[in-house]
């Protein structure tokens, strides 16, 4: 039987109008969904007989009444015939909403769309604020990275959806953590409840401060011109090890290994031997759209690679620490490329572990400063049965010459 959606989009209105072709769907409708507060808003407006789902986590129970709605199993009977669900969703239900939800879980269903405004678009249209230039980032569930993204790549007009953990307070705190303050925030609250909307300008240390109340949405606009990223960072702006400033990955060696690396089309990159994290802080700069975890087998590294992506703006970056060997990697996303950038001898163990890691297609980058490395390098992707590509040798300065090698997983 066919599966047929109804998706209405609704605001925080107490009272809110719906056209007349909607009130027909809700007049004879059987079965309706939502979230709570979307049942406090039209439950008035549903017939007597109505059956309410609710949609709450885990989504797989919702999809699983839903199933049950259409094998015949509940009530949802229309006189046309078929089955179908009225469904209650906030603002515009393709904008990070339910429809796009239903869409992934159920790609033949049928449905019918009554999009209302998305809650960015009520809030830019309240401050009579253009929101053509407006990247727009969700909070709402989602992890960080998008929006860590969106400050590295510097854009000046940042839209976000928010949820009870990425509060504005949490957002303003890690942007002035990550010395991103040069933005003021907007805040809407309950927008269209004309009761409790409530629309605040602020400072980020003001915001950072404040409370909200729940639901919420906020633009980010840039006070002042935003500096370009940097390409390339000079090695002595770097925290280092104690006493072992040369323990760091080179700027035109470290550029010319994200170059083989080809991290413009990887997704996720593995940092093993970080050290002062240069490498991943750079790639993080450059391809702000990776996924970066890094192994550290000292203890210090941690330290370090706090240090330098706060000072360099790179938030998002998963740090590990101890004998990489030794590390469960089970839980961690798998890497379509990887940079070794120290072995302690044990190369060859180091390669093997990585190639029960690495995605098809994926690379594996060294930089060998040795006659020995190299061999080992050679040796190791051979018996891990990796494609070796030709090496890159540069010579910097007084520094012994160093040869940047490659292998790929067919």
């Amino acid at each position: 039987m066919q599966r047929k959606f109804i998706i209405i989009g609704t605001d925080d209105n107490r009272t809110p109008f719906f056209p007349p072709e909607v009130l027909e769907h809700i007049r004879r409708g059987k079965v309706f969904s939502g979230g709570i507060r979307h049942k406090e808003i039209v439950g008035n407006l549903l017939p007597d007989d109505a059956e309410w789902i609710s949609i709450t986590v885990p989504l797989e129970n919702v999809f699983a009444r839903y199933e049950r709605v259409f094998g015949g199993d509940e009530c949802g009977q229309t006189d046309a015939g078929h089955r179908q669900i009225v469904v209650f969703a906030s603002g515009d239900p393709l904008f990070f909403g339910f429809a796009n939800t239903v869409k992934r879980k159920l790609p033949d269903a049928e449905i019918k769309l009554y999009p209302s405004f998305n809650s960015l678009q009520t809030l830019a249209h309240r401050l009579v604020m253009p929101y053509d230039d407006m990247r727009t980032v969700s909070l709402t569930g989602r992890p960080w990275h998008e929006f860590d993204r969106a400050l590295i790549e510097r854009a000046p007009k940042i839209g976000i959806l928010t949820d009870r953990e990425h509060t504005p307070a949490a957002i303003a705190s890690r942007m002035l953590e990550y010395g991103y303050d040069r933005y003021t925030m907007y805040v809407g609250e309950h927008l269209g409840n004309p009761e409790k909307e409530r629309i605040r300008h602020m400072t980020l240390r003001e915001a950072a401060q404040g409370g909200f109340e729940h639901p919420n949405n906020l633009l980010l606009c840039a006070t002042a011109s935003l500096e370009a990223r940097p390409f390339g960072i000079p090695d002595e702006r770097f925290a280092h090890l104690n006493g072992r400033a040369r323990m760091i990955t080179k700027a035109p060696v470290r550029l010319l290994t994200l170059q083989a690396l080809e991290l413009n089309r990887r997704r996720v990159f593995w940092d093993v031997g970080f050290c002062t994290g240069s490498v991943s802080i750079e790639a993080r700069l450059q391809f702000p759209h990776l996924t970066v975890v890094s192994f550290e087998v000292r203890a210090e590294g941690e330290e370090l690679m706090n240090i330098n992506s706060h000072r360099f703006g790179t938030p998002g970056i998963t740090a590990i620490t101890g004998d990489f060997l030794q590390t469960e990697t089970d839980a961690l996303p798998r890497p379509d490329a990887v940079f070794i950038g120290g072995h302690g001898g044990r190369l060859p163990e180091m390669l093997a572990k990585i190639k029960e890691n690495l995605q098809p297609g994926g690379c594996i980058v060294f930089n060998s400063v040795s006659a020995d490395s190299k061999n080992a390098f050679t040796e190791g992707t051979e018996a891990a049965g990796l494609i070796p590509h030709p090496s890159v040798r540069i010579a910097l300065n007084d520094y012994n010459p160093i040869e940047i090698m490659k292998a790929t997983l067919s």
